[in-house]
């Protein structure tokens, strides 16, 4: 018998490959590796659709772990991958190219065609986490 919990854990799962399938071109497969290499990164990441409204009713993915690590967003000329706690990462790869003004945020812009360093990145959705545990363990 599957309890309600898991329920809802693979309902969210299905939210985010439903949001996948819905971009059939270079967004979605850009999408769909980033995911992958989250996953890889950390395989209890949770992740979800949030924010769905009129214009983008399939909600826009979220990965998080002790807290939002990042959200994958597709725009029509990027893909573009959000940290909510990007300005206190180290980013020795120069992963971060946008937003970088902010006080928070560092988001990672990917044009098609581009590729991502997937060592680094996976560096920074581990950095990411931790942080967000860090976190959690001083707010006790």
């Amino acid at each position: 018998m599957t309890d309600s919990a898991t329920l809802d854990t693979e309902s969210k799962i299905e939210q985010v490959e439903n949001k996948l399938a819905s971009l059939p071109d270079w967004r979605g497969t850009t999408l769909t590796r980033l995911r992958k290499l989250i996953k890889e990164a950390i395989p209890d990441v949770t992740e979800e659709c949030k924010w769905f409204k009129p214009s983008n009713p399939t909600g826009v993915p979220v990965w998080s772990h002790f807290g939002i690590i990042c959200t994958g967003e597709a725009y029509k000329g990027k893909v573009k991958l959000t940290f909510m706690k990007g300005a206190f990462l180290e980013d020795p790869s120069q992963l971060f190219n946008a937003s970088l003004e902010g006080n928070q945020r560092r988001a990672i812009d990917i044009e098609e065609g581009e590729e991502i360093d997937a060592s680094a990145f996976k560096a920074l959705i581990l950095e990411a986490a931790a942080l967000n545990k860090a976190s959690k363990s001083k707010a006790k």
